[in-house]
């Protein structure tokens, strides 16, 4: 489905008469709901960290991000946007919003894995549907770049993609060199509106350090976890979970962080405490020399003697001894050895949330009981 902002009578009817599919129909709803100027709107939390639960978000926030978003990429009316993030979280809403509030002319996917794969080149050669910005999670870039490199162009003719809902792989972040377009990782929530910084993850100023968008302002706590104000959260402060290194001074102007983990997700094993996602970046990039590396994750299950025992968990395939040996030096070289994974589980698959994140508590459920 194809929806210009400047041209809504030509948009569909929406009818029950109408071909439209069910999520098509949703996403047309939601695009009139704000053209008649509805104030507010209920979302829902991915519920990758717990049970989601609905938040209420002003119309004037929704705007503030959409327009800041704008701003930092340069985006200008008439440039065309790719929605292929679900439409029922805030990520794919707010890609509805900017298309809106832009005048940037919306082709609305339902997500796939795989979301360029029905567009081919011209017989002229040019791209049957350029696009000038667009957001994805990493299994779709992923995805585009393993199976369909023939539409690498389409994604060099965007202004800007941007990336997130999880964390990048070592392994994608390398792959993305052969992108021209800039790529950047972004740093959100439903609570913030979608994000509030970014990262560049290819070409030469590529970075492992978020940068804030203009207006927002951050700090921590005393866990270390960052805090953020700004007019999409309606000049409230929101409390996160994520342990954070400011890279400024800490200073009321710190403006760049490095993401280090979530609290909830510290392990304790033995007294020591163990921030998993360090381990995990860690092992991928080890196994980024073995050939291609399943998905995984680090988490702690109960033990007697220690408190948690730290795992690695991956999905459909086994790290075999070789690598695994690897691996195992890298961490206790780098991290310590209180570090090293003591147990390695394999999966089928991995349970999911609605918005394709790992749901590690449904996964390790036959584990902890």
């Amino acid at each position: 489905m194809i929806l210009d902002p400047s041209a809504p009578e030509n948009w569909p009817s929406g009818g029950p008469a109408s071909s439209l599919t069910a999520y098509e129909a949703e996403a047309l709803a939601f695009c009139r709901a704000w053209l008649s100027g509805q104030t507010t709107f209920t979302l829902h939390t991915s519920g990758s960290t717990g049970t989601p639960k609905p938040i209420s978000l002003t119309r004037a926030q929704m705007r503030a991000s959409a327009h800041l978003t704008g701003l930092t990429l340069g985006l200008l009316p008439g440039d065309t946007a790719l929605v292929c993030l679900n439409i029922r979280y805030v990520a794919g809403v707010m890609m509805l919003v900017r298309g809106l509030e832009l005048g940037l002319p919306m082709t609305i996917l339902e997500p796939t894995s795989n979301p360029l794969a029905d567009f081919r080149p011209t017989k002229s050669g040019s791209l049957s549907a350029p696009f000038a910005f667009s957001a994805l999670v990493p299994l779709q870039l992923q995805t585009i770049l393993e199976e369909t490199p023939e539409k690498i162009p389409i994604l060099n003719g965007m202004k800007a993609i941007l990336v997130g809902g999880a964390a990048t792989s070592p392994a994608l972040e390398q792959a993305l060199q052969v992108l021209t377009a800039p790529v950047y990782a972004t740093y959100g929530m439903t609570e913030t509106v979608s994000h509030i910084a970014f990262r560049r993850l290819n070409g030469p100023t590529a970075t492992d350090v978020f940068t804030a968008l203009p207006g927002v302002e951050m700090g921590t706590d005393e866990r270390g976890c960052l805090h953020i104000t700004s007019a999409a959260t309606n000049f409230e402060r929101i409390q996160t979970n994520d342990v954070v290194e400011l890279v400024n001074p800490p200073t009321d102007s710190a403006t760049r962080f490095r993401l280090l983990g979530r609290s909830d997700r510290i392990i304790n094993s033995g007294g020591v405490k163990v921030q998993p996602e360090r381990i995990e970046q860690l092992i991928e990039t080890v196994l980024t020399s073995f050939g291609p590396v399943p998905r995984l994750f680090v988490a702690g299950l109960p033990d007697k003697r220690l408190g948690q025992r730290i795992v690695l968990v991956s999905e459909g395939k086994a790290i075999d001894d070789a690598p695994w040996a690897n691996v195992q030096e890298a961490i206790r070289a780098q991290l310590g050895p209180y570090a090293v994974p003591k147990e390695r589980l394999t999966v089928p698959r991995f349970a999911e949330t609605p918005t394709g994140k790992i749901d590690r508590t449904a996964t390790l459920a036959g584990y902890t009981s």
